[in-house]
């Protein structure tokens, strides 16, 4: 569907909901670095008034390490998916990690070489992947993303695009596999699934809660999409949450 014809998601939308939630372009600005990144006291509160509204039925499901999102929020015991879905640390204390690739390393070695000649671009190591931003050096997306794809054919890994980024990881997980995982909680099982994300990489996430009776939100510019509804950026996103925190089911 294209994202032209999306409604913005009506104020009563999180009635009876689970809500899951993208980090950056979502819930926090795109950063030149992803070490930019801060959480303010504004997302702070927003975070507990959800899980309030919601008796704790919130999660962010990011892309980044599920570590780094526990570190930007502190002690706030929420769920946490990171790593596109291969990492869970539930609220409970619970964690699963997948096993780190064996070709990682060599990946990361070859990200390097082309950062150390690209001025501009950073590499990021993560615990399941290594990623090449280009956000800094546009002008070298071309060869990030050829590079990207040599290792991820090399070495047997997922090829992962994103905003002015490109990641080889672990195979065999995303966002709607990690949702559907997060639905079987008895505590969620009886409810609508609700996503909120910007990225190409959340469209399993969108397809995952629509098929579960749910909904999608896109965050940001109109482009084709499975979401249902649509809010123009990250400033609309909180408007929309923190009003819809104050709507009583």
């Amino acid at each position: 569907m294209s994202a032209t014809t999306l409604p913005p998601p009506p104020a009563d939308l999180l009635d009876g909901a689970s809500l899951f939630l993208d980090f950056d372009g979502t819930l926090v600005e795109l950063a030149e670095r992803p070490d930019a990144v801060a959480v303010d006291a504004r997302l702070h509160t927003l975070m507990r008034r959800l899980a309030d509204r919601l008796d704790g039925r919130v999660a962010i499901v990011s892309g980044r390490p599920a570590e780094q999102i526990h570190a930007l929020f502190g002690s706030e015991g929420m769920t946490v998916v990171g790593s596109h879905g291969m990492e869970f640390r539930w609220h409970d204390g619970r964690v699963h990690v997948a096993d780190r690739p064996e070709g990682l390393a060599e990946a990361l070695s070859a990200m390097h070489a082309l950062a150390d000649r690209t001025p501009g671009m950073l590499v990021e190591d993560k615990p399941l992947g290594a990623a090449l931003h280009f956000r800094m050096a546009p002008e070298a997306e071309a060869q990030a993303q050829a590079l990207a794809g040599e290792l991820a054919a090399r070495h047997n890994l997922h090829l992962q695009p994103g905003k002015m980024m490109v990641e080889v990881r672990a195979a065999g997980g995303d966002k709607g596999a990690a949702i559907r995982t997060l639905m079987a909680e008895p505590e969620l099982a009886s409810t609508r699934p609700l996503f909120m994300g910007d990225d190409h990489t959340d469209e399993p996430g969108f397809e995952a809660v629509a098929a579960l009776g749910g909904a999608g939100i896109l965050i940001g510019a109109s482009r084709p999409t499975k979401a249902t509804y649509r809010l123009n950026d990250v400033q609309a996103t909180l408007a929309w949450l923190e009003a819809a925190c104050g709507s009583a089911a």
